[in-house]
């Protein structure tokens, strides 16, 4: 079984490259430049790649689309703004929207899927994006993935998204399971050097790892600390507000 996969890098993408090669499918994962001030999370993208060939078939492909960056460049990822600090459910993160971001990529990937002879298109839609990210949600999984069979009746293939049910800790939970080596991902929004501990991303990974009982692998041991006191200090913060 040959499947197409959106890798970015992150938490969430590298899980599902080890849950669908666990499931036995060759994997063709794209990864996607599109002017993102995080950029780095292509190199971490190609690690994660080249480790999952030791659990099955993998192929790597890193696609430049980056002229379409003035297009759509808006907001803090792509565009001017600052990347917020605070929890994801805050209407500030609405700041990280990148316009029509998975549309285009799930577009492109569908393309690919047809060009190799691959029947399923799948992302990491996860359920903790839903307030946020429109195009994270199950009713847009549904509604591109009939457009997407409308568009290549003669070739069809279907767009999925099994972890669109499934919480940033649920998936960590799985993840761990399958022995996914987290050490190689990231999540940062800032791109740095080192992880910044305090943008959404970060907020939210820590979490995952918090209620797993797990500590995040890559970080180092003074890093998780100074990522656990900006969590409940935020975490604190946010509760209070929110009263």
């Amino acid at each position: 079984m040959k499947a197409v996969l959106i890798l970015s890098g992150g938490i969430d993408s590298s899980t599902l490259l080890y849950y669908l090669l666990d499931e036995g499918y060759d994997v063709h994962a794209l990864t996607f430049y599109y002017g993102q001030k995080h950029s780095k999370e292509i190199e971490h993208s190609k690690l994660i790649a080249e480790e999952a060939k030791s659990r099955g078939n993998v192929e790597h492909r890193v696609a430049d689309i980056s002229s379409i960056h003035d297009l759509i460049s808006s907001g803090a990822l792509t565009g001017k703004e600052s990347v917020p600090k605070a929890f994801y459910s805050e209407e500030v993160q609405k700041r990280t929207i990148v316009p029509n971001r998975n549309m285009i990529m799930l577009s492109i990937a569908a393309g690919y899927a047809v060009k190799i002879g691959a029947k399923e298109v799948y992302y990491a839609a996860h359920k903790s994006d839903y307030s946020i990210y429109p195009d994270c949600r199950k009713e847009f999984v549904k509604a591109f993935d009939a457009a997407v069979y409308l568009a290549n009746l003669w070739t069809p293939v279907e767009i999925k998204a099994p972890f669109v049910e499934m919480t940033k800790d649920e998936i960590v939970k799985l993840g761990l399971r399958l022995e996914v080596p987290y050490e190689l991902t990231w999540s940062c929004y800032e791109g740095n050097e080192r992880p910044c501990l305090s943008c959404g991303t970060c907020l939210e990974r820590t979490e995952a790892f918090l209620i797993n009982n797990a500590r995040d692998p890559m970080l180092s041991d003074e890093e998780w600390e100074r990522a656990i006191e900006i969590y409940r200090k935020m975490k604190e913060e946010h509760e209070s507000q929110n009263k």
